[in-house]
């Protein structure tokens, strides 16, 4: 005796998915194709996207751009400057904001809902409109010449990494503490019933629940702090500092611009945050999914 065949999907509903799926396949290409583009104009020489356009048909593809330009621009000192800032500015913003997320949302702190509008405001505030304060600040701050060259705040990664923590410390306060707000309170209750202190409660229980949340934020942490070019270009004066966004300018000639090369130099700098992101994808989606359904 065979099994009742399983029912099919609706037509309609099937026609519905096809759209849906489409919909998404199209919008995916059209974020894709600025960096594909970018990949393919990095293969060919600029002669001959010159004379017969971007989108012809290859005649001769090499790997000669990529290497110029990381040799050319000095790349691999910028790669580290920007690995010093954005590394040490992801994990202290992470750590500090789990910190405060779980004061307001687990502790029950007297004004916590004030607390987290405070944190979640300082985002509000437009970037560039502090940072003439903040330079006449970071001049007056002395730090010992271990820390800095200049004797000063200024002119030090330390003065990048400090804006850096500050302006995304709200972001990460507001998504940790609604993620926090929504794990049961009894694993809370009964871990101080078993004794544990505030610390333990943070370190040993509420943290390894955040753990989704911690990856989808580190990653967009990761992204906007590397890929930023503003704060370095106003706070390091030395170029051996300056992150490596601003490598590119070393690609680019007085009279001149190789723009096959350009493309090069800036695949290379969008690596490591691929990197990051294909390392922590599955637990940056899982922090995107949260709340989506219950059960």
């Amino acid at each position: 005796m065979t099994a009742p065949a399983a029912p099919s999907a609706p037509p309609a509903r099937r026609r519905r998915r096809f759209g849906v799926h489409l919909f998404l396949t199209a919008v995916s290409l059209a974020f894709l194709a600025p960096l594909l583009l970018a990949v393919y104009a990095s293969l060919r020489p600029y002669q001959e996207t010159a004379a017969h356009g971007y989108f012809s048909l290859p005649r001769h593809l090499s790997l000669d751009y990529y290497k110029q330009a990381f040799v050319d621009s000095g790349m691999s000192k910028y790669f580290l400057n920007s690995l010093v800032i954005a590394v040490p500015g992801v994990l202290l913003t992470l750590f500090l904001a789990s910190f405060v997320a779980f004061a307001v949302s687990r502790l029950r702190i007297r004004g916590g809902i004030v607390l987290l509008m405070v944190f979640t405001a300082g985002n509000l505030l437009p970037q560039q409109v502090i940072v003439t304060p903040l330079y006449v600040l970071f001049n007056k701050i002395p730090l010992p010449y271990w820390m800095s060259d200049s004797l000063t705040m200024y002119d030090s990664l330390w003065a990048v990494i400090a804006v850096q923590v500050a302006f995304q410390l709200g972001f990460c306060v507001f998504v940790l503490a609604n993620f926090m707000r929504t794990l049961p309170r009894e694993i809370l209750e009964a871990a101080i019933v078993d004794g544990a202190g505030v610390w333990a409660q943070y370190w040993r229980v509420t943290l390894p629940l955040c753990r989704p949340a911690l990856a989808a934020l580190g990653t967009l942490q990761f992204t906007w702090m590397y890929n930023d070019f503003l704060w370095g270009l106003v706070f390091l004066s030395e170029g051996d500092k300056l992150p490596v966004t601003s490598a590119l300018n070393n690609l680019r000639g007085q009279f001149f611009t190789d723009y096959n090369l350009l493309a090069a130099g800036s695949v290379l700098v969008a690596l490591p945050t691929i990197l990051v992101f294909l390392l922590l994808q599955r637990h940056f989606i899982a922090g995107l999914t949260l709340g989506a359904s219950k059960g």
